[in-house]
């Protein structure tokens, strides 16, 4: 009789792969779970005013995709993945359960305890994925498809139920709930852990390192305290948030500075495919940006200007990541079947048809506006279709530059360029906040996108001149200032898209063999 090992494979990938699929799949479950809430909690029982429940959440949002270049070079360095990504797990719940105390210090150092654990947690467990792997492995992209599903899952489901359980029985109890998704994650990993699934990828990189004792402590347990010790100083930082829009300088400097120290260290075949990581993340930086409107803008264009059935413009957030569910695994399928007849597209034209689908998403936000009612409103037709097209997108491109994080960097410094990835939705999210006040409706005219070049493609697009919507009230300049946003921002991106895929052979020999 055969007999199978805690290691072979399952579904065709590494037994590994199940376990950190089911213990992200929880960790997201608590961070969206918990997100979902925040902001409302915030107005609506703390009492905050908008503006301030906005800049703590941007702050937070932020430092959440700052941490983890710290939390992945301590990991390269000290820690190693297992241990990295239970100490972020154990900050993340504790982070939660404070929510359940109403107190300032407690809501502060909450925050602050999920931004300090999701910076040991979230690049570890991304390259432990990489690591089950062995270099050149084809099934690779499709294990990283695999893993993605597992995040929206978890995006998916945690913000119906958490919301529901706060709203039904009070907000504790959603964050309760957010809590106890992550000790779940945390369990899952133990268990993994226990059945050696893991064989020896993530354990501590260097034990002498690790044991040497410094002021009489040992570094391991030195990065310990520090992981405690920084929660006061980042729950100053959000407490403070005013001063958000520096940090971008300070991010920006500290990621340069690091980048150059790399760069001196390693081989000049490491070097060039480091350049093409620092090319994708900043193609992933404009699709964040992009992207992103789907927690700000969208929502409200889908509130005041879209005829909505079936969902209020909350629920239509939940759009995207039912379309990854049902998406991830044919697409897992899609690159193991191109790879069998050795047609499967190098990883450089994916990100061009990535940032090409996600700026065709936005155009069918804009063509919305050809079937525009009398009310200003538009068919949810096309916020779906579009959110259909740049779901596609983000499957062609995020899921793989997971993936190709972990094979274009430095073996040294693999969980700190995963860090430097995750930069790109930090940044992301700063752009979009820019890009997103170009769709409010101002005394000073209807914005950069009704002039010139900008204004006939959105004539082209929409449908709508400037010369009629001039004529109309209010609602119609608000679906205007919408859909020239999107229309425009949409053309822009799909050119972009359409330049990465030409220029995809010159950076295909950068990588060096890796597809």
């Amino acid at each position: 009789m055969k007999t199978f090992s805690v290691t072979s494979d399952i579904f065709g990938h590494p037994r590994g792969l199940l376990y950190l699929f089911f213990a992200e799949l929880w960790e997201r479950f608590s961070f969206y779970g918990m997100r979902a809430l925040l902001v409302l909690y915030m107005t609506k029982h703390l009492l905050f005013s908008d503006e301030m429940s906005f800049g703590i959440y941007a702050a937070y949002m932020s430092l959440v995709y700052v941490t983890p270049l710290l939390g992945g070079m301590l990991a390269d360095k000290i820690l190693g993945f297992r241990k990295a990504i239970i100490l972020g797990g154990v900050l993340m719940a504790l982070g939660h359960f404070f929510l359940t105390f109403e107190h300032p210090m407690f809501f502060y150092s909450s925050l602050a305890f999920i931004i300090v654990g999701n910076g040991f947690f979230k690049p570890n467990i991304s390259s432990f994925v990489g690591k089950l792997y062995k270099d050149g492995d084809t099934r690779r992209d499709a294990g990283f498809t695999i893993f993605y599903m597992g995040i929206n899952i978890g995006g998916a489901v945690a913000p119906l139920l958490c919301a529901w359980l706060a709203e039904v029985y009070g907000w504790h109890y959603g964050f309760v709930l957010a809590g106890i998704g992550m000790l779940l994650g945390l369990l899952v990993f133990k268990n993994g852990l226990n059945r050696k699934v893991f064989e020896e990828h993530g354990v501590v990189p260097n034990e002498n390192i690790y044991n040497e004792k410094k002021w009489g402590i040992t570094r391991g347990r030195l990065v310990v305290l520090g992981a405690f010790l920084a929660v006061p100083i980042f729950a100053i930082i959000v407490c403070f948030h005013q001063f958000e829009h520096y940090l971008v300088w300070v991010v920006t400097s500290f990621l340069l500075l690091y980048l150059i120290y790399i760069l001196k260290q390693v081989t000049k075949q490491e070097r060039q495919k480091l350049f093409v990581a620092v090319y994708f993340t900043a193609l992933y930086t404009l699709f964040s940006a992009i992207f992103e409107q789907a927690g700000s803008s969208l929502t409200l264009f889908a509130d005041r200007s879209v005829n909505l059935i079936g969902l209020n413009a909350a629920q239509t957030n939940s759009i995207n990541s039912g379309f990854i569910i049902l998406l991830a695994i044919p697409f897992s399928m899609l690159w193991t079947f191109l790879n069998r007849i050795n047609k499967n597209p190098n990883s450089a034209i994916k990100f061009g048809l990535g940032v090409f689908f996600l700026g065709l998403g936005f155009i069918v936000f804009g063509l919305s506006a050809q079937q525009v009612d009398e009310f200003a409103k538009t068919p949810m037709f096309y916020l779906i279709l579009g959110t259909f097209i740049y779901t596609v997108g983000e499957l062609f491109l995020s899921p793989i530059g997971l993936s190709k994080m972990t094979e274009l960097s430095p073996v040294k410094y693999v969980a700190f360029i995963m860090g430097v990835w995750f930069s790109a939705n930090f940044y992301g999210h700063f752009f979009a906040g820019k890009i997103a006040k170009l769709t409010t409706v101002s005394g000073d005219g209807l914005g950069v996108f009704s002039e010139g070049i900008f204004g006939e493609i959105t004539t082209m697009i929409s449908g709508l001149s400037t010369a009629t919507i001039s004529q109309k009230g209010m609602l119609f300049q608000q679906l205007y200032s919408y859909v020239s946003v999107y229309a425009n921002f949409g053309v822009i991106t799909a050119s972009i898209g359409i330049l990465v895929i030409l220029f995809s052979t010159p950076i295909k020999r950068l990588m060096n063999g890796v597809h």
